[in-house]
């Protein structure tokens, strides 16, 4: 076993420590897990969804525990956690509300008689989960497995186990039949042993591409479904119609929110030449206004990276861009206070070969890019490994609609706004970006057995 010590991330304190279990514990866990779903997947789909409405209503009665629990395990300021939580009970509501009409049994026509098509649970689900929204990235997909009759296991990330230790409270509280959700302390190189298992029937992941790879090679030698919700480096287009001061304030947030780690949060500004100056100084202006502090202050607007390796790597992605030509307008430096701050940071002159244009810069740092026009701006947006989300600034909005359905290269598109996941429209990538949906009714059937009834007549 091994101990795993959560650090807060504004002080660089210790906040507690926790045991992973052992391999027989897992084991053991795994069993219980589905030895639950003979019972959970016999209840009515009314039955399921009023188990699920409970969590969402002791989300929201716990919401400034958890708030301030996220703040103090991952650095999330502290405004941002109400949201994130209401965000949940959301899920909880609409995927109560739909899941009749998502996995009704449907009629289709069969010569010399008729044909159903159902969709029956599959069994034990396993979720990897990162650490950027604690509570949202885990309901997302365990609210809708459970909906489908599935039950669900968790391997959170280790710096937000508080977190997971709370989901399981709630879930308890909520009154869930015991081992339906269960939560899995364990270290990294124990998940194989969950996705070996006979019967664990799906996998689902959400991080980093390079992470990514292996679970869907683990899953995928295994013989079992996944879904995979990896980074992205999201181009938001501003073109020269754009209303400049509304495009500014959605790219600034869309780049600081949740202290830019998200990972359908805007990170590549690609503006077309005739706004481009017009953009810049009113953005890199903002972008200078924005100061890191405290996240238990209500009015922090950008708290730390969640932890010093992450701010390190965040820090030589700047440099190493900066090596290779491009130009730091606005912050750049590491801050010499307690924690693992990174100021809001603005890149221009970016270019294909740096981190800024390639890569995935999980922190408050901007890549503005100049296009020469709209086409070249949908060029450079979809010059990238990955496909998660984006967004197009244009006050002409059926020309905008066009060019985000017809040529942006992703999973979501942001039309003169900055959006991230709704519980009523789908949510997932394409290209590094992974695959799969999940919200929107959409992930209740990823991990289900689509089933074919012929009846002769």
């Amino acid at each position: 076993m091994t101990t795993i010590t959560t650090i807060n991330p504004a002080t660089g304190q210790n906040i507690r420590t926790f045991e992973t279990i052992s391999d027989q514990a897992l084991q053991e866990k795994i069993d219980a897990t589905h030895a639950a779903f003979s019972d959970w997947k016999a209840r009515s789909i009314g039955e399921r969804g009023e188990l699920i409405r409970k969590v969402g209503e002791r989300l929201v009665a716990n919401k400034d525990r958890l708030a301030k629990l996220m703040t103090e395990e991952m650095g999330k300021p502290i405004s941002q956690g109400p949201g994130e939580i209401d965000l949940c009970k959301a899920i909880c509501d609409y995927s109560a509300d739909n899941a009749d009409k998502m996995l009704a049994d449907e009629e289709r026509e069969l010569d010399g008689g008729r044909a159903l098509v159902s969709y029956q649970p599959m069994g034990v689900i396993f979720g990897i989960q990162p650490w950027n929204f604690p509570f949202y990235q885990v309901i997302r997909y365990t609210i809708a497995n459970l909906m489908a009759g599935n039950t669900v296991l968790l391997k959170h990330a280790p710096n937000v186990w508080g977190c997971a230790e709370a989901l399981e409270e709630i879930f308890r509280e909520a009154g869930m039949p015991e081992n339906v959700f269960n939560v899995l302390y364990i270290a990294d190189e124990q998940a194989s042993q969950v996705t070996e298992h006979k019967h664990v029937r799906g996998v689902t992941f959400t991080g980093s591409a390079a992470t990514g790879r292996k679970v869907a090679a683990a899953a995928g030698e295994n013989l079992k479904k996944s879904v995979l919700e990896l980074g992205s480096n999201d181009a938001f287009l501003v073109l020269e119609d754009a209303d400049i001061d509304k495009a500014v304030n959605a790219c600034v947030m869309g780049r600081v929110y949740n202290n830019g780690q998200t990972c359908v949060a805007a990170k590549r500004f690609v503006v077309v030449d005739s706004v481009y100056d017009t953009f810049r100084d009113a953005f890199v202006e903002k972008m200078r206004q924005t100061e890191f502090g405290d996240p238990m202050n209500e009015n922090t607007q950008l708290g730390p990276v969640a932890r010093k390796d992450l701010r390190d790597t965040l820090h030589q992605q700047v440099q190493d861009s900066i090596k290779n030509g491009a130009t730091c307008t606005v912050g750049g430096e590491l801050p010499d206070v307690d924690g693992f701050f990174y100021p809001a940071t603005v890149l221009e002159d970016v270019k294909p070969g740096m981190p800024a244009y390639d890569g995935e810069l999980f922190g408050p740092v901007a890549a503005l890019i100049r296009a020469t026009d709209e086409d070249d701006a949908l060029r450079i947006a979809n010059d990238s490994i990955y496909g998660l989300g984006g967004g197009i600034f244009s006050e002409d909005e059926e020309r905008a609609v066009k060019l985000a359905r017809d040529h942006f290269d992703t999973g979501m598109v942001s039309i003169n706004g900055y959006y991230i996941a709704q519980p009523n429209l789908p949510f997932g990538g394409v290209k590094d970006s992974g695959y799969g949906r999940e919200h929107g009714g959409f992930g209740m059937r990823e991990f289900v057995n689509i089933k074919s009834l012929m009846i002769a007549q």
